[in-house]
């Protein structure tokens, strides 16, 4: 299951990427060519917005987002997952939180238009609902299978271990 949430969050990823490189792409050629596609702006910005969030729970699920750990490195394995684990906790909560508030927040700009492209500003905004719960997701999926392998003391669920998956992998 989790390797096909890793191929989608891929293929999502390299979508966005895709569509907003050949978005800006042909923007740029038609105002050279004298006719400006002026929703083009607005579009990209919302696929950005989009692959941010997608990005964010594709590097949580690799275990890849920066953290400062020389302090917990020094620890035992036990203690780091325990730590890790109350950090998991703190951090599903906020999410939690950011979830519940962007869905309130797309829900109150849903009439709002999203610059010239005509489009609702709730689809911006619930990205952000969107990313948390996929943040959730990739935390919790972390946090058991930390727990299930405990016993080789091999993986954490923020930190890549030796024996952890490599950020490059698929």
């Amino acid at each position: 299951m989790a390797s096909i949430i890793a191929k989608l969050e891929f293929a999502a990823g390299a979508a966005l990427l895709l569509a907003i490189v050949v978005l800006v792409f042909i923007a740029a050629i038609m105002r050279f060519a004298g006719y400006p596609l002026i929703w083009s702006v607005d579009l990209a910005q919302l696929l950005f917005t989009w692959l941010c969030f997608v990005g964010a729970a594709r590097t949580m699920r690799l275990k890849g987002h920066i953290g400062v750990d020389l302090l917990v490195r020094m620890l035992g394995y036990r203690h780091r997952l325990w730590i890790e684990t109350a950090q998991a906790a703190v951090f599903v909560a906020f999410l939690m939180v950011l979830t519940f508030e962007g869905y309130k927040l797309a829900v109150a700009n849903k009439e709002r238009v999203f610059g010239y492209s005509g489009m609702s500003y709730a689809w911006v905004t619930i990205a952000v609902s969107f990313g948390s719960v996929a943040l959730i997701l990739a935390i919790v999926a972390n946090t058991v299978d930390a727990w299930r392998s405990r016993a080789s003391e091999r993986k954490l669920i923020f930190t890549q271990t030796d024996g952890g998956p490599a950020v490059t992998e698929l």
